[in-house]
């Protein structure tokens, strides 16, 4: 018969154990707002993010003045698993903020994380993310300034979620939007499609795939920074995520009025990944990405935008896949290998879920 620990008694669980208690796993008590609390906060967050004990006492942090406009978003992560190969829930949260910020043409300065745990959690897991999220904002250059953590029962959560909020300053001269795309104008892919998401399910199913698959997770703005320092008129950014590349294109279509003629073969795709999503049954074009993004440019820039995207370790794959045209407005066209033409709607649902 296993003998209770410290904090049980005839084996049920403590939710408040004693302030000082070395426990391994997260408990109720460390969401009470109380000693226990300041102590996960200080041990696991305030370390890994750098931040001193007077920064992790304060309820709002002040930040410095930034110039001329900013830009703000804010997006939850509760991707299954915790762990997948090449990254983390960790540092998808803060490259997927600030991410959402490049593709707006700012540059990252602070975010704020929010925690939901769930009872029973180790805590070296916790940890574990923390470290990811600390490495992953020193990176990008941002700094994790505000947060807050709560606690639910077992079984009321899956491991942790998190939620983080992101200002970026935006980059002087930039005009991105919707209005501005134009016929003729050069949709332009930093890299191959498909890689998060293949990840994530190689490891979600046990798949076992003999080739190495690995999420592209990874902060974007130094990629932007290029492209707008080679091209400050480019017309619309996006990142394609949930819904993957085909999602992406449907809504910058969509939200341009503008109809986007795209080269199936132009669009780069890993060899094992490719094979993966054969073999299950699935369209990479509908299959998150974490570290791409997709750009809309001007036709006389687009080599000059192009060129800059391939001499930076995150657009060496970069490449011209289709262009803007009069035709269709609003929808996206793919012309196939063998010729033939379809048209890409908007995907209803996720094909994959929990992959961000």
């Amino acid at each position: 018969m296993a003998t209770p620990d410290a904090n049980t008694s005839q084996g049920l669980s403590c939710p408040s154990p004693q302030a000082g208690h070395a426990s391994s796993r997260v408990m109720m008590g460390h969401g009470g707002g109380g000693l226990l609390s300041q102590q996960l906060i200080r041990e696991v967050f305030g370390e890994a993010f750098g931040m001193q004990a007077g920064e992790l006492a304060v309820d709002a942090a002040v930040v410095p003045t930034l110039r001329g406009p900013l830009a703000f978003t804010t997006d939850a992560f509760v991707v299954q698993p915790l762990f997948f190969p090449g990254g983390s829930i960790g540092d998808l949260a803060v490259n997927g903020t600030v991410n959402d910020l490049a593709v707006a043409g700012a540059e990252p300065r602070f975010l704020a994380a929010s925690f939901v745990i769930e009872e029973g959690l180790p805590r070296a897991d916790l940890a574990r993310i923390a470290e990811a999220m600390g490495a992953a904002a020193r990176e990008a250059g941002v700094r994790i300034v505000a947060g807050d953590t709560k606690v639910v029962e077992r079984g009321h959560g899956d491991g942790v979620y998190i939620t983080t909020s992101g200002i970026g300053e935006v980059l002087p001269g930039t005009r991105l939007s919707p209005a501005h795309v134009a016929p003729g104008d050069a949709v332009i892919l930093s890299g191959t499609i498909a890689d998060h998401g293949m990840a994530i399910m190689r490891v979600r199913q046990d798949l076992g795939f003999e080739a190495d698959i690995s999420s592209d997770t990874a902060p974007l703005h130094g990629l932007v920074r290029a492209m707008l320092t080679a091209c400050h008129d480019i017309r619309l950014m996006r990142d394609p995520t949930r819904g993957g590349l085909a999602s992406c294109l449907a809504e910058m279509a969509e939200s341009s009025r503008r109809g986007i003629a795209i080269e199936s073969e132009a669009v780069p795709i890993a060899p094992a990944v490719a094979a993966a999503c054969e073999m299950l049954g699935l369209d990479p074009w509908l299959v998150a990405n974490e570290g791409k993004l997709v750009a809309i440019v001007p036709a006389e820039a687009a080599q000059a935008v192009l060129a800059a995207m391939q001499t930076h370790p995150r657009g060496r794959d970069a490449v011209v896949i289709g262009r803007v045209v009069e035709d269709h407005p609003g929808r996206v066209a793919v012309r196939t290998a063998i010729g033939g033409r379809r048209i890409v709607p908007m995907p209803v649902g996720e094909l994959l879920p929990r992959i961000c």
